[in-house]
């Protein structure tokens, strides 16, 4: 049984080596074809801001300049599902002002699903500084069927889920342009298809979202040029807080912590040179050399008749 169940093993085995060899040869001799995406994809854009490094903070007007590009532009086919209206506050704004932003029939197409209290009835309500952002679309059919079939993703997270974070999607924002002529030249079946638009940043190079800002878009209060990278920049920004608005806490928490284990080092270190300062290491010789091991090898070697 076991001769059988070996010859099964090895048989296996030299089948799988079999097909490692053939799949080797196979790419040595037909390489793979390149692909636009991998040649002409750029990575994201340099992007600094107030957040940035383990000393980051937010800048509250920044913030509020990328809500706005949000509640203007953005929100029209993004959501912000895991974004309360409450949540606010961290951007300076008070509970008149939040309880206003947060029932603007204007602005949120789609009020809240309730029920009517009198009859049972489904109902819908304008929303309450404690529900969360919502979607201008019923649902995902309506989202597609506004979008040529593609469903925005919503941006709550968006800073977390891609490779680059806000830098990737500034770098998005402002890398539309038209296909470069060597793309065509070298790949002439990349075309961007009808209804796409090409995006060096994205990752197959054309995307169905058209170019959200153009800049002038929307007018800041505090007078901040309203420039295409103005407005990349703050949503950019604003995205960030969406994904973690307790950044600088947890900021402030690791800086606290790495004080406290610096001391507790030192102090540590301190504590063991008072204690043992007077203290002397015994080294106790072991191994063939020490005696007791000598003598038992002595004995070992006279039962034996051993000299030595």
């Amino acid at each position: 049984m076991r001769f059988i169940l070996g010859l099964i093993g090895a048989a296996f085995a030299l089948a799988l080596t079999c097909s490692l060899f053939s799949g080797l040869k196979t790419y040595l001799t037909s390489p793979p074809a390149p692909l636009a995406a991998e040649e002409f994809h750029k990575g994201p854009k340099e992007l600094r801001l107030p957040s940035d490094g383990p000393f980051g903070k937010f800048e509250q007007a920044q913030l509020q300049r990328g809500l706005q590009v949000y509640t203007e532009v953005c929100s029209s086919c993004h959501s912000l599902k895991l974004v309360s209206f409450r949540d606010l506050k961290g951007l300076g704004y008070n509970e008149a002002e939040i309880k206003a932003y947060a029932g603007s029939g204007q602005q949120w197409k789609i009020e809240v699903p309730t029920t009517n209290p009198t009859t049972g009835e489904p109902a819908t309500r304008k929303a309450l500084p404690s529900d969360n952002f919502p979607w201008n679309f019923a649902n995902e059919t309506a989202a597609r069927a506004a979008n040529n079939n593609a469903l925005p993703p919503d941006l709550s997270l968006m800073t977390k889920a891609r490779e680059g974070g806000a830098a990737y999607v500034y770098s998005l924002l402002t890398g539309y342009q038209n296909q470069p002529a060597d793309l065509l030249k070298k790949f002439p079946d990349a075309k961007t298809p009808p209804n796409l638009h090409y995006n060096p940043y994205y990752a197959n190079l054309n995307l169905a979202m058209p170019p959200p800002l153009h800049g002038g878009d929307v007018t800041f209060a505090d007078g901040t040029p309203n420039t295409l990278q103005n407005e990349a920049r703050d949503v950019a920004a604003f995205l960030v807080w969406t994904a973690e608005p307790n950044l600088e806490n947890r900021h402030a928490a690791g800086l606290a912590v790495t004080v406290f284990l610096l001391f507790a080092t030192i102090f540590a270190y301190l504590a063991y040179r008072q204690l043992w300062r007077d203290a002397k290491r015994a080294v106790r010789v072991t191994g063939p050399l020490e005696p007791e091991n000598q003598a038992k090898s002595r004995r070992a070697k006279a039962k034996q008749g051993v000299a030595g």
